[in-house]
């Protein structure tokens, strides 16, 4: 692992890192913040997954959210949205929703995506084994959260990983990748034609197959201009309401799918973790 930067906020650490991963056969660079109780006592921690064309600064340098995991003692990591470098596939129309920034935290099992998009094994092995190993954080204590595309992979990882999470949340997830065109394209792309793949990347199917008892707040804005087309979040209230999962989902009014709105609300959202993060 190599430091990259390391500059002193709200009393913490924000880290940013590269390594060689060998779950995506290339470098890979992730943020991390490190809350001051770190100094002390190995910290819980929470792994943010951000959205389309995103990297792993987007959120710490606009949400603002490391005021609250200095006073609720979280380390916050943050990874890349997908494998960058020399080799790497991408659109070959530059397209911003596949390849480079929109990896969708998933394995990609067809070529030429395979080889390299494989952020499922990244974000569920491969890096918490790197940031147990090398910072002071309790392993046994974590959550995952995101936003639109992250917010995906947040809640289907969780849902994926009964017992790994206290808790996920999300701001204007994916929540049916299945039904909209944004993870048509995608999931068409990395796993071809067998949707018995995509079901098992789709937190909507996920929640209507089993259920969840794991605690989940979602906050989706209103007057977000991707909810009609992309995010749907009517099917994730009606699935909610049939398996009686323990979700909270807030409808905000006027606000849009920008960093602005994640901003408006991350304080709740540090809040709703660190009540269930407590030892």
């Amino acid at each position: 692992m190599k430091t990259i930067s390391n500059v002193k906020s709200f009393d913490g650490q924000q880290i940013q890192a590269s390594h060689a991963s060998k779950s995506c056969a290339c470098e890979m660079t992730f943020s991390i913040f490190l809350p001051p109780q770190s100094d002390s006592s190995p910290q819980p921690v929470l792994y943010w997954l951000s959205g389309l064309t995103c990297t792993d600064q987007n959120f710490v340098t606009k949400a603002g959210a490391q005021q609250f995991a200095s006073r609720y003692g979280i380390a916050v990591v943050c990874p890349d949205t997908s494998p960058r470098g020399d080799g790497v596939a991408d659109d070959s129309g530059g397209a911003y929703d596949l390849g480079l920034g929109a990896g969708f935290y998933v394995n990609a099992t067809q070529a030429p995506w395979a080889e390299h998009y494989q952020m499922y094994d990244y974000i569920t092995q491969e890096l918490p084994a790197l940031v147990a190993a090398e910072f002071p954080v309790d392993a046994e204590r974590t959550a995952i959260s995101g936003h639109s595309m992250g917010g995906h992979g947040a809640l289907t990882i969780a849902l994926k990983n009964p017992g790994r999470f206290r808790s996920a949340s999300a701001f204007s997830p994916i929540v049916a990748p299945t039904q909209v065109p944004w993870g048509h394209k995608a999931f068409s792309a990395y796993f071809g034609d067998d949707t018995s793949l995509w079901a098992a990347h789709d937190a909507v199917e996920l929640i209507q197959s089993g259920g969840s008892k794991l605690p989940i707040l979602i906050d989706q804005g209103e007057a977000d201009n991707f909810l009609a087309e992309q995010l749907k979040t009517e099917l994730m209230v009606n699935a909610v309401e049939q398996a009686k999962a323990d979700v909270q989902i807030r409808m905000q009014p006027g606000y849009d799918h920008s960093y602005f709105f994640i901003a408006s609300f991350i304080e709740s959202h540090m809040e709703f973790h660190a009540q269930h993060l407590k030892s």
